[in-house]
Formats: structure tokens, C-alpha cells, sequence
């Protein structure tokens, strides 16, 4: 499975495939360190509601990389779960690399800057909860990008607009006042937490909940794989 998975990055970065959504991220990201400087904290939150459908875009062209043939030659070897697996794999080491750029990039343009007052978090608490708030929206991005995915889709009109739905729907149903905001990833909750004070309880709350809604989504696709295999 570890074979596979890194085959399947290997193809995603020597095809060049890997260069759109890494562009796109930081056109978005340089348009929201524009505005000015802000608290690691807040900016890691927003950043993370950025990059969410960035992330799912590129977990979808990892998987649609691989030509359907060969797919399920690796499901002969490998048995359906443990090709599913190695995907799913392979579309989360990407998002990290992902993360990682994500991370960096506001202190190379200037557009984070240290604490200023009694009130303000400490650098190393700013950058502790932007990385909990990238690493919480990772895997409910790499759970809408497999749903997206040819394998699935079997179409790419389809799979655009799961993608784009999922995404849309992650940000209008995660807005304050949502009616039914469980039905969305907790992306931009976990925005809003990171601009004042973030309880423990709170931060388990966010965090079971982007878990729990990663585990539903990834449980359809499996569904969904087996279904259409």
C-alpha cells in the first residue's frame, strides 16, 4: 500500500499536476495577506477556510491521475480497501505539503505579526492553533476531493460540480446563524473560535466534529466504491 501510495505521488508531482492547485493557494493566500497584518491565530483560521477547497481540488486530481486500467490492476494486488487506502494516503501527504506552504508563507510576506498587547495569544499558542485549525480541515478536504474523484463521478462535469457544492456548501452552511451547520465541515466555526478565546472543550468539540464528518464522507465513498466496482 505504501508502494502504491507513493507511485501515485510520484505521477501527481512528475505530470505537473501539482502545480495548479499550489498556485491557486497562493494566489488566494497572497490576496488575504494583502489586506494587512493580523495575529497567527486568526489568520491561520481564515487561511484554513481557504485553502479548504484548494485541498479538496488537489486531492481530486491526485486520484484522477492514475489511469482507470491501472486502478484496478493495484485493486487485484492490493484488494479494493487497500487501493482506496493508498489514495487516500498519498491525497493526505500532498495536503500536508500543502499545509506546510501554508504555514510559511505569511511570515515571507509580512502578513502575520507577534503579540502586541497583555490580551494577545503568545507566538508559539498562534501557530499551535493554525496548525490545529489546517490539520482539522485536511482531512474533511481529502473526504470532498475522493468524493469528487473519477472513480467515484465517473464523469468530470460530475465530479466539478460535487466539488464545487461541497466546497460552496461548506462556507454558506458554516456560516453564523446556520440552521444546520453539522451538515458542513467545521471550517469556518473553527475560523471564528481562533479570533477570541479558545476553550479546551471547544477545540474537542471542533475537533470531533470535523472527525466525525471526515468519517461519514470517506464512509461514502468506500460505499460508493464498492457499489460502482
Amino acid at each position: 500500500m505504501i508502494a502504491l501510495a507513493r507511485l501515485r505521488l510520484a505521477g501527481f508531482l512528475r505530470t505537473g499536476r501539482a502545480l495548479a492547485p499550489i498556485l491557486a493557494g497562493l494566489l488566494a493566500l497572497g490576496v488575504l495577506y494583502g489586506g494587512g497584518r493580523a495575529q497567527p491565530a486568526e489568520a491561520y483560521g481564515v487561511s484554513a477556510v481557504v485553502l479548504f477547497p484548494v485541498l479538496a481540488w488537489q486531492t481530486k486530481i491526485l486520484l484522477d491521475v492514475e489511469p482507470d486500467v491501472q486502478r484496478r490492476l493495484a485493486q487485484v494486488v492490493l484488494g479494493p480497501a487497500g487501493e482506496r487506502l493508498a489514495g487516500l494516503l498519498a491525497a493526505a501527504v500532498a495536503g500536508l505539503g500543502t499545509v506546510a506552504v501554508a504555514l510559511l508563507f505569511p511570515w515571507l510576506v509580512g502578513g502575520v505579526t507577534g503579540p502586541s498587547g497583555p490580551g494577545d495569544r503568545s507566538l508559539a499558542a498562534g501557530l499551535a492553533l493554525g496548525l490545529w485549525a489546517h490539520l482539522l480541515a485536511l482531512p474533511a478536504a481529502v473526504a470532498l476531493g475522493a468524493l469528487a474523484s473519477r472513480a467515484l463521478t465517473r464523469s468530470a462535469g460530475y465530479g466539478v460540480a460535487v466539488l464545487a457544492l461541497g466546497a460552496v456548501g461548506a462556507l454558506v452552511l458554516g456560516l453564523s446563524g446556520s440552521v444546520v451547520p453539522w451538515l458542513a465541515p467545521p471550517v469556518m466555526a473553527t475560523a471564528r473560535a481562533l479570533t477570541g478565546h479558545l476553550a479546551v472543550s471547544m477545540g474537542l468539540a471542533l475537533t470531533a466534529w470535523a472527525s466525525a464528518w471526515a468519517a461519514v464522507v470517506l464512509a461514502g465513498y468506500a460505499w460508493g466504491r464498492r457499489t460502482r466496482a
